[in-house]
């Protein structure tokens, strides 16, 4: 048979008209009847019975076409059928043959055999599953050959995705794979077969079957497999130097056209084994539809993100306020081509600007607010305390003090894991903007903060680091071999806040669900296995030494006795705010003179005083005793300095 002909032939499989499907099933229903009364008589049909025949012919095949059609068993596409398909067809013909013995027993002669009814049911039953079954054969068998290069590949995971992958792959031209056989860790199903391909060995043995079944790349069909699993998955395949790929899960292709564009290498984001996100969609509908809703820092990695995922919402419009003008610039010209109902509104501005917020916030009427706006990079906050303080502190009171004068109705901060218990100034100025918000607290506007661990693919995260110096050879550069971090994906974290907004009712912080730390370490051998080298072999891992202000690992105060559960199983509430019982302008005055006379141990002190228990690193601790002698020898200028600490303390 030529390449075209298999080519109509297999068109003509798929795409066959439905009154061609009707005019097959009545044949069928005539023919099962006609043999029903051959076999009743030994192959030949009495003259004085074929009175009968017609009488059955013109009761049961009306009566199987109604029953058929009830069950749509006309509009199915025969290539597909499944055990479901051949449950309803049973059904029908049974509820068929009923339907036409009831008609049939009171219009019936004398004589009339009863053995009729289930030789013709019987028949009717397996040749309507029959036919169709021999259509999928066919359908099957006519597969167009793949004449290009295929490769020799085993599919880990004897699952529902390594099954549904592999009749991808039978009947899918595109896919140029030859399943050799599959690799399953659960021990009873080796040695079984799946579709005649048989379940070779567990992981562990991959790296004897590959050379032995001379395999080109592994298909790693393991949706559901954790953080763990998925680690030893790539353990395994890097023992095998073996090339490897995944498939998202059976939920993610229902919604795509098959897994010929799904196949892709494996990415960082598997390792973290995290579970779907379930969202309350018609509690966000009801708080996004239709609204005003502003975002701060809406060009950075967690402000964009979030921009994109309040605009399937649908609000009236979305300002997105930044002082970086080219990421804007990118984020405005990406959401008015994906999401061109939703108007996006650019605007640049500072958050330390109060004109320019009262500007923007007076122009728009936004109801709710989203604060992502922060200084974040933990080493660098450390030597710039000062600027950490300014914008992290400031900048929020100065956003959640406008915002409730024009009325906000919503205002959710994006805070860290690093307020807690925290040992640097990113985490002091963050705990400080968690302070101001639970103060302002007034019964008007809505605060909330949202607290969360680091965030993969964000701006500044160890994920592109470790890339770029793989792809320059190493090293690899690693603070210390026992550092944890949490860590989730961009869409995840930024759903969750959205959520947490939602059902934040006011005075909290929202704690969410980071599920388990993760080495850094480990995380940075996994990218150098997904880059197909080995560690410590092909890339060297550098132990480079804590950062200032860093610390082994985070915390979120997640432990039950801190938190109370929501509504949403993957965010909590923080219990015992710590909200300052005095006036909130008295403390901010006094951070406020700390800044403008760059007086580095006093602000060390005020913090102390707002965050009970920060505790300074080494680094600032090292910097306050190296200003010291400075001082000494200097006691006019010290006089100086106090002498303006009082006139602006005055003022």
């Amino acid at each position: 048979m030529s390449r075209l002909s298999i080519y109509r032939t297999r068109r003509y499989l798929t795409y066959h008209p439905r009154w061609l499907i009707d005019v097959v099933q009545v044949g069928l229903f005539v023919l099962s009847c006609v043999v029903a009364f051959l076999l009743r008589f030994d192959l030949t049909i009495p003259g004085i019975y074929r009175h009968d025949l017609l009488l059955a012919v013109a009761v049961l095949v009306p009566a199987k076409i109604v029953t058929f059609t009830c069950y749509k068993l006309n509009r199915g596409w025969w290539r597909y059928i499944s055990v479901r398909d051949v449950t309803r067809i049973g059904l029908a013909n049974l509820f068929g043959s009923a339907l036409g013995c009831a008609v049939l027993l009171p219009l019936a002669p004398p004589g009339f055999p009863r053995s009729i009814y289930f030789l013709d049911f019987l028949l009717c039953f397996l040749l309507s599953a029959g036919v169709r079954m021999a259509v999928r054969l066919a359908f099957e068998f006519s597969r167009i050959p793949n004449l290009g290069v295929t490769r020799r590949a085993l599919i880990y995971g004897a699952g529902d995705a390594g099954v549904a992958l592999l009749r991808e792959v039978l009947q899918n031209p595109a896919l140029a794979y030859e399943v050799v056989g599959f690799i399953d860790d659960e021990p009873e199903k080796k040695g079984r077969f799946i579709h005649r391909v048989k379940v070779l060995g567990d992981g562990a043995a991959l790296r004897l079957i590959v050379p032995s079944q001379a395999i080109d790349t592994v298909l790693i069909a393991a949706p559901s497999a954790t953080g763990m699993q998925m680690n030893a998955i790539l353990q395994h395949c890097q023992e095998a130097r073996i090339t490897f790929k995944t498939v998202p899960a059976i939920a993610t292709l229902i919604a795509g056209d098959g897994l010929a564009t799904h196949i892709r290498d494996v990415a960082v984001e598997d390792l973290l084994g995290r579970n779907p996100i379930h969202l309350d969609e018609d509690r966000l509908r009801d708080t996004l539809r239709g609204r005003t809703v502003m975002v701060t820092g809406a060009a950075g990695s967690i402000g964009s993100e979030l921009c994109r995922q309040i605009a399937r919402f649908q609000p009236s419009s979305i300002i997105g306020l930044d002082s970086a003008e080219s990421p804007l610039f990118e984020l405005d010209r990406e959401l008015r081509q994906y999401f061109p109902a939703v108007p996006f509104l650019a605007e640049i501005g500072d958050i330390r600007n109060r004109a320019r917020l009262n500007e923007v916030l007076g122009q728009y009427r936004p109801s709710t607010i989203y604060h992502a706006a922060a200084y974040k990079h933990v080493p660098l906050m450390e030597t710039h305390i000062f600027e950490a303080v300014e914008n992290n502190v400031f900048g929020t009171y100065n956003l959640a003090a406008a915002a409730s004068a024009h009325g906000v109705e919503d205002f959710v901060m994006i805070s860290s894991d690093k307020a807690v218990r925290p040992t640097n100034v990113m985490g002091a100025t963050k705990r400080i903007a968690e302070l101001v918000l639970l103060a302002l607290q007034n019964g008007r506007t809505r605060f909330v903060a949202v607290r969360f661990g680091n965030v993969l693919g964000s701006n500044g995260s160890v994920i592109p680091i470790f890339k770029k110096q793989i792809a320059a050879g190493g090293p690899v550069t690693v603070t210390h071999p026992e550092m944890r971090r949490y860590f989730m994906t961009i869409p995840e974290a930024c759903q969750l806040v959205l959520q947490a907004g939602a059902i934040g009712e006011g005075g909290q912080i929202c704690v969410l669900d980071m599920g388990e730390p993760v080495k850094i370490v480990d995380l940075a051998r996994n990218l150098i296995l997904l880059s197909g080298l080995r560690p410590d072999q092909d890339i060297k891992i550098d132990f480079t030494g804590m950062r200032p202000g860093e610390k082994l690992y985070e915390e979120l105060s997640t432990l039950l006795e801190n938190t109370a559960p929501t509504m949403h199983e993957k965010i909590r509430v923080f219990v015992g705010n710590g909200a300052p019982e005095t006036g909130l302008d008295l403390w901010l005055d006094n951070l406020r003179q700390c800044c403008a006379t760059r007086d580095v141990g006093r602000l060390v002190v005020a913090f102390k005083d707002l965050v009970l228990d920060y505790n300074p690193s080494c680094h600032l601790l090292k910097r306050l005793l190296a200003d010291q002698p400075r001082r000494i020898a200097d006691p006019f200028a010290t006089a100086f300095e106090e002498h303006k600490h009082d006139q602006a303390f005055r003022m």
